[in-house]
């Protein structure tokens, strides 16, 4: 099985919804639940606004979870673009030849397709999400929908 954690989804959706953050430990292993895992990654956004960016990046690293980055970028006129979509749906299509289960943990409706396709080339994908602001499709098409919601001390910290 593979994780793969749109981390700027789930970062916003916990400071809207819950003023917290999200603990990626307890996710990781209520995702994994057992089974074999054989990669999980992290895609973050670099805005280089925050010095606690290295301290979460290397956490990341403790917990054994590989993660990728980009720079965010700012248009002309100040408009921001932080989006790793097609990043992750490249490596869930590459990842999928090796593994039985794909966890999303994300509640970003652009995923729907790809759970689609996973889905029809055999594959058992898991979304991991906060239900109130998660693709009600995209929670309805997963093999199984697990709300971080519904045990906030476990899969929040608060500020």
């Amino acid at each position: 099985m593979a994780i793969l954690i749109d981390v700027q989804n789930m970062y916003h959706s916990a400071k809207n919804l819950f003023d917290s953050r999200v603990n990626f430990e307890e996710v990781v292993k209520e995702g994994t639940s057992g089974r074999k895992l054989i990669r999980a990654i992290a895609y973050v956004v670099k805005s280089g606004e925050s010095g606690d960016e290295e301290a979460f990046f290397n956490a990341l690293k403790r917990l054994g979870i590989e993660r990728k980055s980009k720079e965010l970028q700012v248009f002309y006129g100040g408009a921001k673009k932080a989006d790793w979509d097609v990043g992750i749906t490249l490596d869930a299509v590459h990842l999928a030849s090796s593994v039985d289960v794909i966890v999303l943990v994300s509640g970003d409706g652009d995923f729907l397709p790809l759970a689609e396709h996973l889905q029809h080339r055999g594959k058992i994908v898991e979304v991991m999400a906060f239900k109130k602001s998660a693709s009600s499709e995209l929670q309805e098409r997963a093999n199984n929908f697990t709300d971080l919601a519904s045990d906030e001390k476990r899969f929040l910290y608060r500020k």
